[in-house]
């Protein structure tokens, strides 16, 4: 692709809320109604749960996925933290040393991700999750779908060896 990346996705803000939910497709389907959410596009991994899904409400967007306890992943209703701030910076490297150096503690490295994002997610000392991003990657849906299924067969490979 020859587009320009920008390290903050354009249309983002900042910040964006991101919910963790039992019954994504339910969340999703009651987000539209109650809302007026528009869906903009959603990911399911194996299984069919939803590892994304990225919500339009007015002029902010709004991600969700399905609990994943297996990563330690929880809605509120099993006792989890109900909501995860996912924060778009310039340089991600910069404000992860930054969060590490103030307390947070790192619940997923700072890595390359399949869907073109540098990220990774830290606890506050309150318990609250956050995200830290930075877009590396300009990708089309089939990129994005073709690099998911080849980091699920990688991280199922790897849980098999272990």
């Amino acid at each position: 692709m020859t587009d320009k990346v920008t390290p903050i996705p354009e249309g983002f803000h900042t910040l964006t809320p991101h919910l963790i939910v039992k019954g994504a497709e339910r969340a999703i389907a009651f987000y539209q109604k109650a809302l007026g959410a528009q869906l903009l596009g959603k990911h399911a991994g194996p299984g069919g749960k939803i590892i994304h899904a990225l919500l339009q409400i007015g002029d902010s967007k709004l991600m969700l996925a399905d609990e994943f306890p297996e990563f330690g992943s929880f809605g509120p209703q099993a006792g989890g933290t109900a909501v995860s701030i996912h924060v778009y910076v310039e340089d991600v490297d910069k404000a992860w040393e930054r969060a590490i150096g103030a307390g947070a503690k790192v619940k997923m490295p700072l890595m390359d991700q399949f869907w073109g994002d540098r990220y990774g997610q830290v606890a506050d000392p309150f318990g609250h999750m956050w995200s830290l991003g930075s877009r590396i990657k300009i990708m089309t849906p089939q990129e994005m779908e073709r690099a998911q299924a080849e980091a699920f067969a990688k991280a199922e490979k790897m849980k098999k060896s272990a």
